[in-house]
């Protein structure tokens, strides 16, 4: 009879989370900085708040340390988190684009489009950063 040991998510230490974490902060807050200098050049309001780098930084951060907030418990308390974080990633940064839209007055189309396309690649950089230094399985 075999036995199939059940999966033990690997655990890191706090300061290999933590430089993880700020790592893909510093990476998504490059890959925004580009976003909005080509947003800008491309014709976003001057004036964009959102586009400003404190702005996108600071919220940058929020958001990464809230995602490994919720990335922690959904590992801790999932059965299949691979299987939750396919379904639950892709509905959070939809649900993310919402307060976006609601900008149209003051950055248009194109001051829009940048502020959602840097919410996807803050996703997709904390999504890569998280599963390094806390894997699911």
């Amino acid at each position: 009879m075999s036995v199939t040991p059940e999966a033990v998510p690997i655990r890191r230490g706090p300061l290999v989370v933590a430089g993880g974490v700020l790592a893909a902060i510093v990476a998504a807050s490059l890959a925004d900085a580009v976003i909005a200098l080509l947003a800008l050049a491309v014709g976003a309001p001057d004036d964009f708040q959102p586009l400003e780098p404190g702005s996108y930084i600071f919220l940058t951060a929020v958001g990464m340390v809230a995602g490994v907030i919720g990335w922690a418990i959904v590992r801790k308390v999932s059965k299949d988190p691979e299987a939750l974080m396919r379904w639950l990633v892709p509905t959070v940064v939809v649900v993310s684009f919402v307060p976006d839209f609601l900008l149209f007055g003051e950055g248009g189309v194109t001051g829009v489009v940048a502020l959602l396309l840097m919410h996807v690649v803050v996703a997709v950089v904390a999504v890569f950063a998280y599963r390094k230094v806390m894997p699911l399985s």
